[in-house]
């Protein structure tokens, strides 16, 4: 939290303009600081401009050491998010390094109002805003629940050493609130459009914005077929218009995320016009897929020409009105891509969706991008997409047969190395510590400054529901629940157990003394059922 005052500090400000110790209505020097620094950031912008130099520290202490690469889960509800960053504090001691992904696939499947719906931007944009606010406002809550306990402390010391002790511990509180990765897909519109979408999505808290080179009507999910891409330079104006965005709010340090889909999409929109040899429009034609003309492929009325190679060649156009481009070139798009959104562009970060989880593929390709751009970074999808199993699985049996040191017949090819017969044998072992180091290898290899999955949340509910439901509909009833939940989180230390503190229940009942001392009227008292988790 950018320059927030100490507890002297702000009780010496507070105090100085309330000498007697309270307000003329009564309220104590005490409860105004107490507010005061519960309060961690007074508006979502300011949470913007703070993030966004809490990334780009980030993004500095990377290209220190490639080991502090940053991470985050995808999170579609303020809950999820605020879950997340209780257990990351809870194991690390700190959320440092601690990012929330925002989904664009997420708030199309599970959060607009039009039921679950296909990542093709068919949702309503301010869906998107909303959850940034909601994600915001449920981090903050967690801060306000959190440093009321704090002061509960304080208010119970007894001694110099334990008030000393308290305060301190305020002093060092560490927010819950950490940078947002929001995802505008391809801008939602037009230039304009996107400008406008993304002061939203800043306004509502976002500090980085992750932006992707399709066509806005026809965008598809990055990991389906159809997808079509933007000429470059609608892409440049689309990063320069997140860019404008963020500078006219103040946001100095705003992080744009610019994403390829180059390597699995096959189709373009339009024909750039080209103004000179070797400008961004020349290098995106030359990769379309074209057709000689000759006497028996004239050129026929309605058709285009483009003049390559010393010759007039017609593109291919489907029956869509797109362009495909040559076959086995999105490698070499995909480049070329990067290396326009970072020097042209003015991008901070790179996506590159790919279509399986291959550390070699992706290093060989940054090594490519980082001749033109020494210090280019990536953010990269860890997705629920791939089959890690199997993937990993293959990858390995792949090596070792090329290395010599197992043969074909050892382990079966293709969808069969998906069964639990393998995890227990030295190939099932060897995926699994691969997937183990996967982030760690791909941070250290191949640029990446940021892992991500974008979909947990949504597996994790339905694997979660499901397991319920198969108890508790089953045979072992309320068993199902207290084994498979309660017990796991008094077990585990999950502070969600006491679910009434967990939603400000004591934080309410404190505002109540606050405003009216004896009189108040406290849920927290003996006879309220969380006190059967007091001792956990």
């Amino acid at each position: 939290m950018a320059n927030r005052k100490s507890y002297a500090e702000l009780r010496q400000d507070v105090a100085a303009r309330y000498p007697s110790g309270h307000t003329s209505s009564g309220v104590s020097v005490d409860d105004i600081v107490q507010l005061k620094l519960q309060n961690t950031y007074d508006t979502h912008l300011d949470v913007a401009r703070d993030m966004a130099t809490v990334m780009r520290g980030d993004m500095a202490a990377y290209d220190a050491d490639p080991s502090k690469f940053t991470q985050s889960l995808g999170c579609w509800s303020g809950f999820h998010a605020q879950q997340m960053i209780k257990s990351v504090k809870r194991l690390r001691g700190t959320a440092k390094g601690t990012y929330v992904y925002l989904s664009g696939w997420m708030v199309a499947g599970l959060r607009n109002r039009w039921g679950h719906l296909p990542d093709q931007s068919m949702h309503e944009k301010t869906a998107v805003a909303d959850l940034i606010h909601e994600i915001y406002v449920s981090l903050r809550q967690a801060d306000e629940v959190a440093l009321n306990d704090l002061f509960k402390t304080l208010k119970a010391a007894t001694t110099e050493a334990e008030r000393a002790q308290a305060i301190e511990a305020i002093d060092n509180f560490e927010s819950h609130v950490v940078p947002i990765i929001a995802d505008i897909d391809a801008g939602f519109g037009n230039e304009h459009a996107t400008y406008l979408l993304a002061k939203e999505l800043i306004k509502a808290g976002a500090c980085c914005l992750q932006i992707e080179n399709q066509v806005s009507d026809a965008k598809q999910c990055g990991h389906q077929d159809g997808k079509v891409t933007v000429p470059r330079e609608d892409f440049i104006e689309k990063l320069r218009a997140c860019r404008l965005a963020f500078e006219e709010l103040g946001v100095d340090d705003g992080v744009i995320v610019a994403r390829t889909d180059s390597l699995g999409a096959g189709l373009t929109q339009k024909v750039p016009v080209s103004q000179q040899p070797g400008d961004l429009a020349s290098q995106y034609i030359k990769w379309l897929k074209t057709e000689q003309i000759t006497e028996e492929n004239p050129i026929r009325e309605g058709e285009l020409a483009l003049y390559q190679g010393g010759e007039f060649v017609k593109p291919v156009r489907l029956a869509n009105g797109l362009f495909p481009f040559r076959e086995n070139t999105g490698r070499a798009r995909v480049i070329e891509d990067c290396v326009a959104s970072l020097k042209d562009g003015g991008a901070d970060l790179l996506w590159i969706e790919t279509d399986t989880p291959n550390v070699d593929e992706i290093a060989g390709m940054v090594a490519e991008i980082r001749k033109e751009v020494p210090n280019a970074k990536l953010t990269y999808n860890n997705s629920p997409s791939f089959n890690w199993t199997l993937n990993l699985r293959k990858q390995v049996r792949s090596q070792w047969l090329a290395e010599g040191k197992i043969s074909e017949s050892d382990y079966p090819d293709g969808n069969e190395l998906m069964k639990a017969d393998y995890d227990d044998t030295d190939l099932g072992r060897e995926a699994d510590q691969r997937l183990q180091r996967f982030q760690t290898d791909i941070s250290a290899r191949a640029g990446v400054f940021h892992n991500l999955i974008t979909l947990p949340t949504f597996h994790l509910t339905a694997k979660s529901m499901d397991e319920l439901s198969h108890g508790y509909f089953g045979d072992d009833k309320m068993l199902a629940y207290v084994k498979t939940v309660q017990r796991q989180e008094i077990r585990r230390g999950i502070s969600a157990v006491k679910h009434q503190h967990e939603v400000g229940s004591d934080l309410g009942d404190t505002f109540k003394e606050m405003v009216g001392g004896e009189r108040a009227l406290k849920a927290g008292g003996h006879a309220n059922t969380m006190n059967q988790f007091a001792a956990e």
